[in-house]
């Protein structure tokens, strides 16, 4: 008994994040939580070791003071958690617009995830260039006909200024029938954010899992990272089990982590 407790006692501390020797970040997309409030959230980040956020309103309202942004900021740090962008946000006239992107400065973050409509893209360029932020436009998928798959927002922001890109949401691209790693290739240059999940087919009736549990090609996917130079952050997006998604948010962060370090330089 002695010599067992001996042994626990001299273990080393847990190696470091695998992602500490990438270019890119491993985070969290805050609709994750919906259902719960930010302590919850950030409760669960440090378990699993996740530094970075994407702040939704249900947690950070448009309408906060300056002092509970500053309130949020620090209940953030006392986690080791940093909000490194807003989003996604849904944009439909263009009070909208100036709202989402005043609420982000005031957040202090330099990225909005935003779901703007078509029509609205010449005004989102314009506040691109007075603000100088990133404009990262979320994918769906078949359920809205609103930017579908990459292919569709490389299409309506190709012309437009370099800031505006596509959060990449691979789930979603891989259920509108496309090949999430082929699209990154593609799209690099104008990728900003993505959001990692598993999905179980290349239709509308696929669905959501946890990380590993699906179709997608992870390990081809981390490699295409590393190919194109991606330095944003891949925040899971988990949309299974949301009344308790602990369990597949642990798996799915440990999956991909997995997949990170499995396939470093060095390793087979």
């Amino acid at each position: 008994m002695a010599t067992s407790l001996l042994a626990r006692s001299q273990r080393p501390d847990p190696q470091p994040a695998p992602e500490t020797l990438e270019k890119f970040k491993v985070g969290m997309a805050g609709y994750t939580f919906v259902r719960f409030d930010l302590q919850m959230t950030l409760e669960t980040l440090k378990a699993c070791d996740v530094k970075y956020l994407c702040i939704k309103d249900f947690h950070l309202p448009f309408k906060s003071t300056d002092a509970e942004i500053a309130a949020f900021h620090a209940k953030c740090a006392e986690y080791g958690v940093t909000g490194y962008a807003v989003g996604p946000i849904y944009m439909k006239t263009k009070e909208e617009v100036d709202n989402a992107f005043e609420y982000a400065k005031r957040v202090g973050v330099k990225l909005i995830v935003g779901v703007p409509n078509v029509e609205l893209l010449p005004y989102v360029d314009q506040k691109v260039k007075e603000y100088d932020f990133h404009y990262a436009i979320h994918l769906h998928g078949p359920d809205i006909e609103l930017f579908p798959d990459a292919d569709d927002v490389w299409n309506h922001v190709k012309d437009l200024d370099p800031r505006i890109g596509m959060c990449l949401d691979i789930g979603h691209d891989t259920r509108n029938g496309k090949d999430p790693v082929a699209d990154l290739k593609k799209y690099h240059s104008r990728v900003f954010d993505v959001h990692i999940k598993d999905v179980t087919g290349t239709t509308k009736e696929g669905y959501s899992v946890e990380i590993g549990r699906g179709i997608i090609d992870f390990p081809a996917f981390v490699k295409m990272l590393r190919k194109v130079g991606y330095t944003g952050v891949c925040s899971l997006e988990h949309e299974r089990n949301m009344d308790n998604p602990f369990l597949g948010v642990a798996e799915s962060i440990g999956y991909f982590r997995g997949v990170i370090a499995s396939t470093q330089k060095g390793k087979k």
